[in-house]
């Protein structure tokens, strides 16, 4: 059973279901390139409520308005005041499923029960984050890693926390299921979750990639469908990608502010030297390590989608136009360091003449200016050095 904390109270489910719904077009979540902080807390709560009505669930599934708004208030209650992963961050991978689903046209190959899965996937994905990924969970031995293993760690808790909250009194949406679609829900939900964890995407996306590519790829095969249902997930959650510029690198650096917060506590508590993601003495390589992030990790993914539906363009358009963006910002940052790297060499350049015209006594000191000399190249190519393993680190973002 919940807390009371974490569990909505009577006034808020009373509002809540009192409250008139926008329209699809009047909240802008029926668009590829949504602004992901045009919404407020609350706003994003009616907006949830319309995604399910209008995708049909709702009378479908026979799912009770009143219990439906408990559980998305508490849904909502339940996700900590961190710096990306929060109730922002599940709501906008929710609306990128939600537009996937209809304006992308995925409805007329989905099942309901697979929608429903897949909605209530997005919004539970990172329920009860800590700000912090499955390798920081490995290194501290924290007491979800205890918990639950060291695979997945986190996506496992999420998933267990979302069970909790629908085993909450008035909060079952499923209570209308037949025993049958119950246990086929759970399984579809937790394989929604669990699909989150970039590792196990990795083990999975290169088989998906053949299968697209080579037109083998079926509806009328399960295993090809369960795989479907993991990318289309992890689009969503790396959704912010395709977004326009501003919205983003908004969220970009979000995502750097709460890595460089566990980077911080690594160098603190574990000392360790943190990754360059996570590492804020290193804040200006982001526009390198997204590009390598975007070309190794999303825009792969995207291709291949688009491949299987056309109407995703919206989305691969969004993910080359900011890949743009991000290669601008890093040529004006390649620049900038050549042109402090050349200053210094010219500073240095001039300290060493002048040391040439000394006693034999300033000899030491000129071996020690040669030797700087000597060391700046490697310091102009090494600041700027992105590490070429990076994309095969997916323990940086296993918990997406």
């Amino acid at each position: 059973m919940l807390s009371y904390h974490a569990t909505c109270s009577k006034v808020e489910v009373d509002r809540l279901k009192a409250a008139k719904i926008p329209l699809s077009s009047e909240l802008g979540i029926d668009e590829f390139h949504f602004n992901d902080f045009s919404l407020d807390n609350d706003a994003m709560i009616t907006a949830s409520l319309r995604m399910f009505l209008e995708l049909g669930v709702v009378q479908k599934f026979k799912i009770d308005y009143e219990v439906l708004c408990r559980w998305l208030l508490t849904v909502r209650k339940n996700y900590r005041t961190v710096a990306y992963h929060n109730w922002r961050h599940a709501f906008n991978v929710s609306q990128c499923m939600f537009v996937m689903i209809t304006t992308a046209t995925f409805q007329d190959v989905l099942s309901d029960a697979e929608i429903l899965a897949l909605m209530v996937g997005c919004l539970c994905h990172d329920l009860d984050h800590r700000g912090t990924n499955n390798a920081f969970q490995a290194k501290t031995g924290s007491a979800l890693a205890l918990l639950y293993g060291t695979s997945a760690t986190l996506e496992h808790h999420h998933f267990n926390h979302a069970i909790m909250i629908l085993q909450s009194e008035g909060h079952n949406i499923f209570a209308n299921l037949s025993s049958k679609e119950y246990s086929n829900m759970m399984q579809l939900l937790k394989q929604a979750i669990l699909s989150t964890d970039l590792t196990l995407h990795f083990e999975r996306r290169t088989k998906f990639f053949e299968h697209v590519l080579s037109g083998e790829f079926s509806w009328a095969v399960e295993g090809h469908r369960e795989v479907l249902r993991s990318m289309l997930m992890t689009a969503c959650d790396l959704g912010a990608v395709t977004r326009p510029w501003e919205v983003s690198k908004q969220v970009a650096e979000l995502v750097t502010s709460e890595f460089f917060e566990q980077g911080d506590r690594e160098r603190s508590e574990l000392k360790l030297t943190p990754a360059a993601i996570f590492d804020r003495n290193r804040k200006d390589e982001l526009p390198a390590l997204q590009l390598e992030w975007i070309d190794g990790i999303c825009k792969p993914l995207y291709q291949a989608l688009l491949k299987l539906n056309r109407k995703l363009t919206p989305m691969v358009d969004g993910i080359d136009g900011n890949r743009k963006k991000w290669q601008e910002l890093c040529l004006s940052y390649q620049q900038t360091r050549r042109a402090s790297m050349s200053s210094q060499s010219n500073d240095l350049g001039q300290n060493t003449k002048s040391s040439d015209d000394a006693e034999t006594s300033e000899l030491p000191k000129k071996a020690e200016k040669t030797a700087q000399l000597e060391a700046l190249p490697k310091l102009q190519t090494g600041s700027l050095t992105v590490p070429r393993d990076f994309i095969k680190k997916k323990d940086l973002y296993g918990d997406e």
